[in-house]
């Protein structure tokens, strides 16, 4: 059946969210999830209750991480996963994405008195990542194509890589810019630590979807092009990016990129492989 059917017979779309993601998607104090990507499923959920014309219409919140998200998605648990996912060539063979909804960079978060400026002062070194993340993949291929010989140690979340960087049980924090500052604003010493300059990649981030299923992903992709294009996502991404946040009021002082507003000139769905 297709997640419209699902959700028909239901009452009930599922939300997959990142509880260590944010501004993305994680918990406030009262353990409600919350952050941008949460803000446009709810948008979506609006254009689904409308299509169904369920007023009614239950929202379950499922907590996922990056190594279970794909899987979550797979096997009906939810129904859209609301994180901070990179649409990659190999994750779309299993799942679908969306018109990406922000574009980040990968690099390392280094303590400041630290000598690695780049990848390439990582010989036979220590760096941490989080399992499951596009990063865990593309440190491994750097690692190997440069002959780093460097460790590679893992998180089960990202709260829990940084406390290892924390530690000094690793020398560099691989992983998307963004959610590495708001990890840094947030942590007691943010001073202690520096963002690379370099970035390794560009990513851009998308809420899942499963795949071969036209229709849902129809009125998803509509919703947010109609978010993008009507300007509604200026205040959403000032709200989370610009402005102080639960639950410590941060501000990670974040404007739009160049790349991300670009993307939103002509908002698409198709990336290259």
């Amino acid at each position: 059946q297709s997640t419209l059917e699902k959700i028909g017979k239901s009452n009930t779309i599922v939300l997959g969210f990142r509880d260590a993601a944010a501004p993305f998607a994680y918990l406030d104090d009262n353990k409600r999830p919350i952050g941008y990507s949460l803000d446009l499923c709810l948008k979506i959920v609006d254009a689904v209750k409308k299509e169904l014309k369920r007023n009614d219409l239950s929202i379950k919140y499922v907590p996922v991480t990056a190594a279970t998200r794909i899987t979550a998605l797979t096997s009906n648990e939810i129904d859209l996963e609301c994180g901070s996912t990179t649409s990659t060539a190999e994750r779309r063979k299993q799942v679908s994405s969306t018109i990406p909804t922000f574009v980040a960079s990968v690099r390392l978060l280094v303590p400041a008195k630290s000598s690695v400026k780049s990848i390439y002062d990582l010989m036979n070194k220590t760096v941490v990542t989080t399992k499951g993340s596009s990063s865990e993949a593309l440190f491994n291929e750097l690692n190997k194509n440069h002959t780093l010989r460097a460790k590679l140690v893992l998180g089960k979340d990202h709260n829990e890589s940084f406390s290892i960087l924390e530690s000094g049980k690793a020398d560099a924090f691989i992983l998307d810019d963004v959610l590495l500052a708001s990890l840094r604003a947030a942590s007691q010493n943010p001073d202690q630590y520096v963002l690379t300059r370099d970035p390794l990649t560009i990513e851009p981030l998308s809420i899942m979807l499963r795949k071969d299923d036209p229709s849902f992903k129809k009125l998803v992709d509509g919703e947010l092009h109609r978010i993008i294009t009507q300007g509604e996502i200026n205040a959403i991404y000032r709200k989370w990016f610009e402005s102080p946040i639960p639950p410590k009021q941060t501000n990670l002082k974040l404007p739009m990129s160049y790349l991300l507003r670009d993307s939103f000139k002509a908002p698409t769905d198709w990336l290259p492989q």
